[in-house]
């Protein structure tokens, strides 16, 4: 079992550290296939949205067939989608087709964070799954670093850039195929009801229907102001700020950084504190300082600011183990996957969005706005349950209570 532990943890960070270097690459590619397509901030807006409608996708088809056919073949399944869909993107013949491709791979990506969430929570102990699930979420950043020392290489050929990236999925399929096990508690879980499926109605009703509205309401306020901040910072810095184009991948980098080192720092800290704790702290501080970022000048600042920032969206890392504690086994991926996807989704209009403020109160008074997404996110934190070691929360009532397991 420990040895298990231990494959699942090193295997799910590469899997999500390819998930991830697939959604950062957009963000850093925009410039390039904007020029290259003449496409409107309007339009590079909506493939950042097309790619989140995906993942809010996948919050009903990826938690489906991890929860009735095993979190190993939904990962496999999961990685193999993104990594073809992205190649494809090498031959692109025109705007529309790339929405749709960005869709497809969208499902994908979202089905991994489901599946890895999942695999952590059913393999690690209670007293150490915080760390685990952050580590495993911190492959995000990885990814992000990875992204722009492959963009600093290949762009401004962005074809060949995405063909790279969806090729390499073939690391992680190979390495999961090989090495990985089932999860032992979804087998013993299935084995125990194996004539009943499991869909997303069974997250919907009963005792669990309040946790999983509040959940999705919780991540849909944060990942909106996340999107929204995030996919238009290079921009932003650039147009509004005029840090030079050339430094984006230098600022993408140490922004990653910090983004790394936040969410390691914090999920430590939720094996001390408590998860939700966590979370509503991270909040905090993406309230207290995008607001200073939005309205720095001096160029070291705005470059120094950027891994602090960084550091408090480790909420994405916690959300890890969190969510996946709130739901029993039989239906963890589907209803952590439906919160976390259907939030996803929900954010997939942020850029878009924001672009349009963009044009009447600019890009810093946009990051405004996100901050104001993040305050009203650790509002409805406070009202869901405590997790993991802290499941016995006073302040939660009996319904919320009910949904708790200390472990799975």
């Amino acid at each position: 079992m420990r040895r298990t532990r231990w494959i699942v943890l090193g295997g799910c960070f590469l899997a999500y550290l390819f998930d991830a270097l697939e959604i950062v690459l957009l963000s850093l590619t925009l410039p390039a296939i904007r020029q290259d397509m003449d496409l409107t901030a309007t339009q590079g807006g909506l493939l950042a949205t097309a790619t989140l409608l995906g993942i809010g996708v996948s919050s009903v088809l990826g938690g489906y067939m991890a929860d009735n056919f095993g979190r190993k073949k939904a990962l496999v399944g999961s990685l193999v989608t993104f990594g073809a869909f992205t190649a494809a993107l090498a031959v692109v013949p025109s705007f529309t087709i790339f929405l749709i491709l960005r869709f497809l791979a969208g499902i994908g990506l979202g089905t991994v964070w489901s599946v890895v969430s999942a695999y952590i929570v059913e393999t690690w102990p209670a007293k150490s799954r915080g760390r685990a699930a952050a580590f495993v979420l911190s492959a995000f950043p990885a990814g992000g670093i990875i992204a722009a020392v492959l963009s600093r290489m290949l762009l401004p050929d962005w074809r060949l850039l995405f063909l790279v990236a969806g090729a390499a999925v073939v690391v992680p399929v190979a390495i999961v195929l090989v090495w990985f096990r089932e999860s032992a508690d979804w087998a013993a879980e299935k084995a125990d009801q194996a004539t009943e499926s499991v869909s997303v109605g069974d997250v919907l009703r009963g005792p669990l229907r309040r946790t999983t509205l509040l959940g999705t309401l919780m991540a849909a306020l944060v990942l909106t102001g996340y999107w929204g901040a995030m996919t238009w910072l290079p921009t932003y810095l650039t147009t509004e700020r005029g840090l030079p184009a050339e430094s984006m991948a230098w600022f993408v980098t140490i922004l990653n950084i910090g983004i790394f080192l936040g969410y390691n720092v914090f999920g430590l800290l939720a094996d001390r504190i408590g998860r939700r704790a966590t979370i509503i702290l991270t909040l905090i501080g993406t309230v207290a300082t995008l607001p200073v970022y939005a309205l720095a000048t001096h160029d070291a600042t705005l470059l120094w600011l950027g891994p602090l920032f960084g550091a408090f969206t480790a909420f994405f890392a916690v959300f890890g183990s969190y969510l996946g504690e709130l739901f029993p086994t039989r239906s963890r991926a589907t209803g952590a996957g439906f919160c976390f996807n259907i939030g996803r989704g929900v954010s997939a209009f942020a850029p878009f969005a924001l672009a349009g403020l963009a044009s009447s109160i600019g890009f810093s008074g946009g990051l405004m706005v996100c901050a104001g997404f993040f305050a009203l996110g650790a509002g409805v934190t406070l009202l869901l349950p405590r997790t993991g070691q802290h499941a016995t929360d006073p302040a939660a009532g009996p319904e919320a209570r009910a949904t708790v397991r200390p472990s799975a």
